[in-house]
C-alpha cells in the first residue's frame, strides 16, 4: 500500500468516526472500576451488557466504559479469571454517564469432593487476564507475582517472561534482549511514556536502574498494535508504576542479607502507602525504595590471535624492519586478571495522583526519580605479548606450535576516584532517570479521548574517574593449556618485583551522558460497528516525542614519574586470593592502593583529545507520528484489528572531524530525515471461553544507535585506521508474522505456544574495509575503514511455549505446588556482512540472537507457608562481529538458579529470605569457539532475608 492510499485509509477512518458519534449523540455511558477484594485495581476484567451484545476491557487502573448505550436499565456482567462471576444492575439515562464500583472476590474450585482454595493467586490473575484480553500478543507479570522472585531490580524480573534474555553487568540483569534481538531494537516505556537512555553509544535502556517494587505491572507486547510506538522490532516493554487503591492501603519491607564474595553486608527497605477520599474523587499513591549492595567480582580476560611476527635483524634498506612470520596455534596475546569491588545503592521515589471531577472527566500525574549510586575499584593485572619489530628470534619460545613463552608489557592498575564523601575513593557512577506524565481520561457523548504529556530524563556522571598504571617488562610463560582458564605468569619471579614497576602514568577522565525526552500523544475512540455484531471501535490519534542526547567526556594526565618512580615508593595493597572465584592459581598481587590514589592532589593535567573527541557528540531526534485503527468483532468468536501507523523521524547530528585522535579540525553538523508507513493487523479467534487462536502481521523498526549516526571522522596515521560515522544509516526495519495458541485454567494457569518470523532489512553492523579515497590531503589509500553500514536483510523464525498453573489435580498437599515453564527457541540468518577483506561472510547468525532460552520455576503456596526454586538458561549466541569468523565474540550459556520462601506471621506480616545466584553462574565471552575465554566473571552467592508487611482496608 502506498503512501496515497494510506492517507485515504485514514481519511475514511476519521469520516466513519465522525458520523458515529452523531449517531449516538442520543444516548448514554456507563463507567465504573473493577476492584479485587483488597480494594486493588484489577486489569483485564470482562465487562459484558449481554442484552445489547457490548462489552469493555478493564485498563490497568482498573476502568473501564461502555459508551453509545441507550437509556434503560441493564445489567453488567463481570467475569474475571480466578474470581467468582459478578452481576450488578445499573440505569442508564439519555446523554449522561452512570459510574459504578465493582469488588471482585476469589473463587474455590470443587475438585472430586473436595474444596480448592489457591493461595497467592491474585497477582497471577491480574496479569492472566490482561494477557488473555489483549488483542494483541503480550506476555504479563504484575507486581505481587514479581514478589514471588527473588528478584530485587526490574530487569532480574523481566528475564522470568517466555522470550526474554538479559546481558548481565555486575551480576544483575540489565539490557533487555526481547525475541532474540539485541537490547537496542526493543523499546522500554514507563506508564506509556519511553524511558530515556543513559547509555552514551547506544539506546539501551538500564533495567537495573529500577527497583522491582516500584512497579506493578510488566506488560511486553511481542506484536504492537498501530497506536503503539512502532521502534520496537523485536518487542515492546511497558512498566507500570503503582496506582492508587479504592481504599487504605500501607506496605512495607525491612531486610539485609550477605554477599559472599565480600562478605559484606546487604541493606534494604520499601515503603508504600496509598488512599483514596471519602468520595471517592481523589487518590494517592506514594512508594520509596533503598538498596545498599556493597559486592564485587572475579574476573580474568583474555584476547586471542593466530598470528606471531618477529624481527628478522634486518632492513629492506629503506628504513622498514623486515618481519618474519611465525606458524603457531591460537594463543593468548593479553592476558588480564582483575578484581571489582563495588558499592551499589539504589534509591527511588514514586508519587502517583488521580482526580475524578465527574463520571466524564479524570485526571493523573505519575512521577518517579531512580537514582543509583555505583561506585567501583577495579584492580587489573595484565600481560600483553612484545611482537614484531619489539623482539628477535631467540627471546620467544614455541613448542609443537604452540607460543608458551615470550618477553610481554606487565601493566598493574589501580581504578578509583578523589577522597570526598560522594566517591568514597572509588568511581562514582551517579545514574539518575525521572519520569513525569500528566495526563487525563474523557468522554464527550459516545468520544472516548485521553491524552498524556510527559518529560522524562536520563543522566550519567562519572566525575573524578582515576587511574594509576605502573609498568615492568620481562619474560613470561604463555599457559594455554586449558583454555578456558588462561594464565600468564613471570619465569622469573624476581622481574615481578615492585621496584621493577616503575611509573607509567596517572589520569582522570570526566564523563557526562544526557538523554532528554518530552512526549506528548492524544488518542480518540468511537464505537463503530462495521460487521452488525455489538462490539467495535475506531481509534486514531497522534504523538511527538522530542529527543536530545548529548555526551561531554574529558580526560587529563598527570606527570608524577618524579615523585613516585616506581610501585615500591607507593601504598600498595595486595590483592592477592586463594579464594578467587576462577581459580587459586590467580594470584594478582600488590597495587597502588585505592585511598592513597584517591587522596593525590592532581592539578595542571595535560588534556588527551584522543581519548574523548571522537566519542563526544550531540543528537537531536525529534520523531511525530499519526495513525488511525479499528478493532470489531466479525463474529461471535472472532476479532479483527486493523490499522495504519505513520512515523516521520528527523535527525540533527553534531560530531567532530580530527587527525590521529587529538587534533580537532572542526565540528560536523548532518541533517536527515525518513519516514516510515506500518500497516498492522491482529486477528483473535476464541475457540471458547478458555482457549484463544491469534494471528498478527505486523511492521515494525529499529533506529539506529546515536554513536552511529554522528557524522566523525578520525584518521589515525600511526596505526593506519580510519574511522567514521554514517549519518545516512537507514532505520533498520522488519515485517513480522506471529501465530500464538492460549489455553487458560480455570484454576489460574496458561498453556500456549506459538510460531514467529521476522523478516528485516538494513540491519547495521560495524564494517571493516580498505580505504580507496584520501582522508585530509593525506596518502590513506589502503588504511582499515571502520564504520557502521546496513548490512542487506535477516531473517529470524521462532518459537514459543509456556506452561504455568497450580497443581490442584494432585492429591492432598501436593495441590498446593505451582510449575512455571517457558522456552523460546530461534534461528536467524544474515545477509551483507562483510569481512576485513571486503567479501560477504556466509552462515552468519545475526548478532545478540539467543538460540535457545528457558525458564522453569516450582513453588509451593499454601495457607502460611510458599517457597520458590528458579532457574533462568540462555543460549550462547554471537555478541559482536570481528574482520573474520576467528575475531567473532560471543556470549555464553547461562544458567541461574534461586530459591526463595516466606512464611505468614499474621495476615499482614511476613519473613521472606532469599538465595541468589546458586550455581555461582559467571558472565563469560568468548572468541569464535567455546573453550577460548575472552572474558569469564563470577559474582559469588547473595543471601537477604527481611520482614515485609501489608495492610488493606477497603
Amino acid at each position: 500500500m502506498n503512501y496515497r492510499n494510506a492517507f485515504k485509509f485514514l481519511a475514511l477512518l476519521l469520516f466513519v468516526a465522525c458520523f458515529s458519534t452523531a449517531l449516538s449523540a442520543q444516548q448514554g455511558n456507563v463507567e465504573g472500576t473493577i476492584s479485587d477484594e483488597n480494594g486493588i485495581n484489577v486489569p483485564g476484567a470482562n465487562v459484558i451488557i449481554s442484552t445489547l451484545n457490548k462489552g469493555a476491557i478493564s485498563d490497568f487502573d482498573g476502568r473501564f466504559s461502555l459508551v453509545g448505550i441507550p437509556a434503560g436499565n441493564y445489567t453488567l456482567s463481570i467475569s474475571y479469571l480466578g474470581y467468582a462471576d459478578i452481576s450488578q444492575e445499573v440505569s442508564v439515562k439519555e446523554k449522561e454517564t452512570t459510574s459504578v464500583s465493582i469488588f471482585i472476590t476469589p473463587k474455590t474450585l470443587e475438585l472430586d469432593g473436595v474444596e480448592v482454595r489457591g493461595y497467592g493467586l491474585g497477582s497471577q490473575s491480574r496479569a492472566l487476564n490482561t494477557q488473555k484480553t489483549n488483542m494483541n500478543i503480550t506476555n504479563v507479570v504484575a507486581t505481587d507475582q514479581i514478589g514471588k522472585f527473588p528478584d530485587a531490580n526490574i530487569g532480574d524480573a523481566v528475564k522470568r517472561i517466555p522470550g526474554i534474555t538479559m546481558q548481565v553487568d555486575q551480576g544483575e540483569a540489565r539490557n533487555i534482549i526481547v525475541r532474540g534481538l539485541s537490547p537496542q531494537l526493543n523499546s522500554v516505556s514507563l506508564n506509556g511514556s519511553r524511558v530515556p537512555s543513559a547509555e552514551g553509544d547506544n539506546r539501551n535502556v538500564q533495567m537495573d536502574l529500577i527497583p522491582a517494587d516500584m512497579i506493578q505491572s510488566i506488560e511486553v507486547s511481542k506484536a504492537v498494535t498501530p497506536d503503539m510506538d512502532a521502534d520496537a522490532l523485536g518487542g515492546s516493554v511497558n512498566l507500570v508504576t503503582r496506582t492508587s487503591p479504592q481504599g487504605f492501603r500501607l506496605s512495607s519491607t525491612l531486610g539485609s542479607g550477605i554477599n559472599f564474595i565480600t562478605d559484606k553486608a546487604i541493606i534494604n527497605g520499601s515503603f508504600l502507602i496509598g488512599d483514596r477520599s471519602t468520595n471517592g474523587k481523589f487518590g494517592w499513591m506514594a512508594s520509596a525504595s533503598y538498596n545498599d549492595n556493597d559486592f564485587g567480582s572475579d574476573n580474568v580476560e583474555a584476547e586471542w590471535s593466530d598470528e606471531f611476527e618477529y624481527y628478522t635483524g634486518e632492513d629492506d634498506g629503506e628504513g622498514e624492519p623486515i618481519l618474519e612470520e611465525v606458524d603457531v596455534d591460537p594463543y593468548t596475546s593479553v592476558f588480564e586478571q582483575r578484581e571489582y569491588l563495588v558499592q551499589r545503592i539504589r534509591r527511588s521515589v514514586s508519587a502517583n495522583f488521580d482526580y475524578r471531577f465527574d463520571a466524564n472527566n479524570s485526571i493523573f500525574l505519575k512521577t518517579i526519580y531512580n537514582w543509583r549510586d555505583d561506585r567501583e575499584n577495579r584492580f587489573a593485572l595484565q600481560s600483553e605479548i612484545l611482537d614484531g619489530e619489539d623482539i628477535e628470534l631467540g627471546d620467544f619460545m614455541v613448542n609443537n606450535g604452540s607460543l608458551t613463552r615470550f618477553p610481554a608489557e606487565i601493566t598493574r592498575e589501580t581504578k578509583g576516584g578523589i577522597d570526598s564523601n560522594r566517591n568514597k575513593n572509588r568511581r562514582l557512577e551517579d545514574q539518575r532517570m525521572q519520569n513525569y506524565s500528566l495526563g487525563g481520561n474523557h468522554l464527550w457523548g459516545a468520544l472516548k479521548m485521553d491524552w498524556m504529556t510527559s518529560f522524562a530524563k536520563a543522566s550519567e556522571e562519572r566525575l573524578n574517574e582515576r587511574y594509576i598504571v605502573f609498568a615492568n617488562e620481562y619474560e613470561v610463560i604463555n599457559d594455554n593449556t586449558n583454555s578456558r582458564y588462561p594464565l600468564m605468569t613471570a619465569v622469573n619471579s624476581n622481574d615481578a618485583a615492585l621496584s621493577n614497576f616503575e611509573y607509567d602514568e596517572v589520569t582522570e577522565e570526566n564523563q557526562y551522558t544526557k538523554e532528554e525526552d518530552f512526549n506528548v500523544f492524544v488518542n480518540f475512540e468511537i464505537p463503530s460497528d462495521f460487521f452488525g455484531n455489538g462490539d467495535g471501535s475506531i481509534k486514531f490519534g497522534g504523538r511527538a516525542r522530542i529527543k536530545t542526547k548529548l555526551r561531554d567526556n574529558d580526560f587529563f594526565e598527570y606527570d608524577l614519574e618524579d615523585d613516585f618512580p616506581t610501585l615500591a615508593d607507593v601504598t600498595v595493597r595486595n590483592l592477592s586470593d586463594s579464594d578467587f572465584l576462577a581459580g587459586s592459581q590467580y594470584l594478582a598481587g600488590p597495587f597502588a592502593d585505592e585511598e592513597w590514589l584517591g587522596s593525590l592532589n592532581l592539578v595542571n593535567g595535560e588534556s588527551v583529545p584522543d581519548e574523548f573527541l571522537r566519542a563526544n557528540f550531540n543528537v537531536d531526534e525529534n520523531v511525530y507520528a499519526a495513525y488511525a485503527m479499528t478493532n470489531q468483532k466479525i463474529t461471535e468468536k472472532l476479532n479483527l484489528l486493523f490499522g495504519l501507523r505513520l512515523e516521520t523521524t528527523k535527525v540533527t547530528a553534531v560530531g567532530n572531524s580530527i587527525i590521529d585522535e587529538e587534533d580537532l579540525i572542526g565540528e560536523l553538523k548532518e541533517e536527515s530525515s525518513y519516514t516510515n508507513f506500518m500497516p498492522g493487523l491482529h486477528l483473535k479467534y476464541n475457540l471458547s471461553d478458555e482457549t484463544i487462536l491469534r494471528f498478527a502481521w505486523t511492521n515494525t523498526l529499529a533506529r539506529p544507535n546515536y554513536e552511529d549516526l554522528v557524522p566523525s571522522l578520525d584518521v589515525v596515521s600511526g596505526d593506519e585506521e580510519i574511522y567514521l560515522g554514517n549519518p545516512d544509516l537507514e532505520a533498520t526495519t522488519s515485517m513480522n508474522f506471529d501465530l500464538m495458541a492460549e489455553h487458560y485454567f480455570q484454576s489460574v494457569g496458561i498453556l500456549s505456544g506459538g510460531l514467529f518470523y521476522k523478516n528485516i532489512d538494513n540491519f547495521i553492523y560495524l564494517s571493516r574495509d580498505e580505504a580507496t579515497d584520501d582522508f585530509y590531503g593525506e596518502d590513506t589509500e589502503g588504511f582499515e575503514i571502520f564504520q557502521p553500514l546496513n548490512g542487506d536483510g535477516a531473517r529470524i523464525f521462532g518459537a514459543e511455549f509456556a506452561f504455568q498453573r497450580q497443581l490442584d489435580f494432585l492429591p492432598g498437599f501436593a495441590r498446593n505446588f505451582s510449575l512455571y515453564l517457558n522456552y523460546t527457541f530461534i534461528s536467524s540468518t544474515a545477509d551483507g556482512i562483510k569481512n576485513e577483506d571486503g567479501e560477504d561472510r556466509e552462515d552468519v547468525d545475526l548478532p545478540n540472537t539467543t538460540p535457545n532460552t528457558f525458564n522453569a520455576s516450582l513453588g509451593y503456596n499454601d495457607q502460611k507457608f510458599s517457597a520458590r526454586l528458579s532457574s533462568n538458561f540462555s543460549d550462547s549466541y554471537i555478541d559482536e562481529l570481528g574482520g573474520n569468523e576467528f575475531e567473532d565474540r560471543y556470549y555464553d550459556t547461562q544458567l541461574f538458579l534461586d530459591f526463595n520462601a516466606s512464611f505468614k506471621i499474621t495476615n499482614s506480616l511476613s519473613v521472606y529470605a532469599d538465595l541468589n545466584n546458586i550455581t555461582n553462574q559467571p558472565l563469560r565471552y568468548f572468541q569464535s569457539v567455546k573453550d577460548r575465554t575472552q572474558q569469564v566473571e563470577f559474582y559469588g552467592r547473595r543471601l537477604t532475608f527481611g520482614l515485609k508487611y501489608d495492610l488493606f482496608k477497603k
